[in-house]
């Protein structure tokens, strides 16, 4: 059996999961260690940067630095030197692959679970390459953990009793709406191409135009604005093909109408074809931007 189970990274301050090993163990025991685990992740910051909480099967250890913390569920069978070695491993190569500012501006559960990848990885490695490989790093650690040891814990420690954490409230913690989007298909880049095209059309034209009409007369600000109008609707379709927006399909219906008005208007400054080019990329973009729906994703993520 390995002797290191789950592993995940955690943000300090709030506790907020950052990533996480994909984990194949269902026992109620293992369960109800995840539980305390994700209790223990919310109080972090209360705790020097080493501790392990013991249980009667399994031990949870977690190291931080900084406002990164990696946490791991362990056999009891494990020795605290290779769970500490396995965290600052693990730690180490996630600051590496991602910056302060990107691990702070982190707004949603599991935003990195593309690291689960090398959790896997590094959780292999402690799990089936002999200790004898890895001796330098064990007995580095140890001398760390001799001269400045853990702080020890009980599961039951970690546990909230009567909806009350250290005495204060316990704080009901929601975590972020998913906003993840369905893959982009061929079709929305090709809606994309065009739309890009649409709007670098209406802006050369309106811009020419508003040059012209400057230097002879201001009889034609409708006709600018009827390039202009279309621009932006343009860009905006972009953006609500490729990010989550709240009352998107009101956005949508507007935007097609603007298009579709402004080109209307421009009817003898542009021929039929060029109108019916417009207004097909413009109910192409919208069909697109409607039928890509959120990803439906589990609370847990999946691990």
């Amino acid at each position: 059996m390995s002797m290191i189970l789950f592993a995940c990274v955690v943000r300090v301050r709030d506790g907020l999961p950052l990533s996480a090993s994909t984990d194949f163990y269902h026992s109620q025991d293992f369960l109800e260690c995840r539980r305390r685990l994700k209790t223990l992740a919310l109080r972090l910051a209360q705790y020097p940067g080493r501790g392990s909480a013991e249980g009667l099967d399994f031990s949870i250890h977690f190291s931080s630095s900084r406002d990164v913390a990696c946490m791991a569920i362990c056999s009891r069978q494990c020795p605290a030197a290779v769970a500490f070695c396995f965290l600052e491993t693990l730690w180490w190569e996630f600051t590496a692959s991602y910056g302060t500012t990107c691990i702070g501006l982190a707004s949603r559960p599991y935003a990195f679970l593309e690291f689960d990848s090398v959790i896997q990885k590094v959780k292999w490695h402690f799990n089936y390459v002999s200790s004898t490989q890895m001796e330098s790093s064990l007995e580095k650690i140890q001398e760390e953990l001799k001269f400045q040891p853990p702080v020890v814990l009980t599961l039951e420690d970690t546990d909230v009793a009567n909806g009350v954490m250290n005495g204060h409230p316990q704080m009901h913690l929601e975590p972020a709406p998913n906003f993840r989007m369905e893959p982009v298909t061929a079709l929305g880049i090709l809606s994309l191409i065009l739309n890009i095209m649409c709007a670098a059309l209406n802006l050369i034209r309106g811009i020419h135009l508003a040059e012209h009409s400057l230097q002879v007369a201001h009889e034609e600000i409708g006709n600018i604005l009827a390039f202009l109008i279309p621009f932006v609707a343009c860009i905006f379709q972009c953006y609500l093909y490729l990010f989550y927006s709240p009352a998107r399909t009101m956005k949508v219906v507007l935007m097609l109408l603007f298009i579709c008005l402004g080109n209307m208007y421009l009817h003898g400054l542009r021929n039929l074809w060029q109108i019916l080019f417009h207004i097909g990329v413009a109910f192409l973009s919208s069909y697109q931007i409607l039928t890509r729906q959120l990803q439906e994703k589990q609370s847990d993520c999946g691990v």
